[in-house]
């Protein structure tokens, strides 16, 4: 008798935490509804969603969208103005601007997202493990940090590409050794708040390995202004890709980049009498720059809780 009110009792408590669960998992995707709705309704990152997507697939699917080979050179060609058979002109070795904004496009948005990615990569790495251990190494990668980000980024990237040279791998480093200190800040500072939390002294009680305390249990709660970070570094790493080339500086000129295709268009008569050469690139390098921003700004609205009613 005593048994079977023991074993009805732990079937009550399993049936408990199993209801907790479910009714956890139900307010968890509650949460995540709540937020996508909210993202929604953000009619600017719709928006910039819209158009980022637009412009990428039309990068992505280039070969669909135009047949000509943007490194390609016409002599027979040379400066013409939109028309049937070249959609944007051609440029002055006669070659299609259409195709050199869609394949253009693919390499310097390549560019700025891998630049993000490796910079958050170096900022979570350094600063999730500096924030938990503090100490030594701490003040070691605070004042690393310190020494790059004193230069101004523009400033300090030119320097570098005049040590490393021009090419699309240096250029990628350059960027990474230049914003991973914002990143590192940015992790430093959710890190130091979140070890003060009980969970995280209940598991160093426990025993558990600082790395694994670290990067599984601390990082995942520090992870959404990271992501925000990198939608908006890599608008900024391509506008900077697009300076360093129009000055000359940035991938080497016989590639297509949305920043060599400015390039061409340094002189006043360029500008004043050949506007197809410059002003559409322009164009779309302001609306993906924009829509990333925009869809960045949104995603910062509906993840930072001082921001949620």
């Amino acid at each position: 008798m005593f048994a079977l009110s023991s074993k009805k009792r732990f079937n009550n408590k399993l049936d408990k935490l199993k209801q907790q669960e479910e009714s956890g998992i139900l307010a968890a995707k509650k949460a995540g509804n709540r937020t996508l709705r909210k993202l929604l309704n953000n009619r600017l990152a719709v928006v910039g969603g819209v158009i980022f997507l637009v412009i990428l697939l039309a990068c992505i699917f280039a070969p669909l969208l135009t047949s000509y080979n943007p490194l390609k050179v016409d002599m027979k060609s040379i400066l013409k103005g939109p028309s049937a058979d070249h959609l944007l002109g051609t440029d002055k070795v006669g070659r299609d601007i259409l195709s050199r904004i869609l394949y253009g496009g693919r390499l310097s948005i390549l560019i700025g997202f891998g630049s993000a990615l490796g910079c958050a990569t170096l900022g979570i790495l350094f600063g999730c493990y500096s924030g938990f251990k503090g100490g030594l190494f701490d003040s070691i990668m605070v004042r690393v940090s310190e020494v790059f980000m004193s230069f101004p980024q523009l400033i300090l990237v030119l320097m570098l590409v005049s040590i490393l040279g021009q090419s699309t791998k240096n250029i990628v480093i350059i960027f990474i050794i230049c914003g991973w200190g914002s990143v590192f800040r940015m992790v430093r500072s959710q890190i130091l708040s979140i070890r003060e939390e009980e969970y995280v002294q209940s598991l160093k009680v426990f025993g558990l390995n600082d790395f694994l305390i670290c990067y599984k249990h601390m990082l995942p709660n520090a992870i959404g202004p990271v992501v925000v970070n990198i939608t908006l570094s890599t608008a900024m790493f391509i506008l900077e890709e697009a300076a360093l080339s129009f000055l000359g500086l940035g991938v080497p000129l016989e590639i297509a980049t949305w920043g060599n295709i400015l390039n061409s268009a340094q002189d006043m008569y360029t500008l004043q009498n050949n506007w197809w050469m410059w002003l559409p690139v322009g164009i779309v390098i302001s609306l993906f720059v924009m829509s990333i921003n925009f869809v960045g700004d949104g995603l910062r609205d509906t993840t930072d809780p001082t921001q949620q009613g």
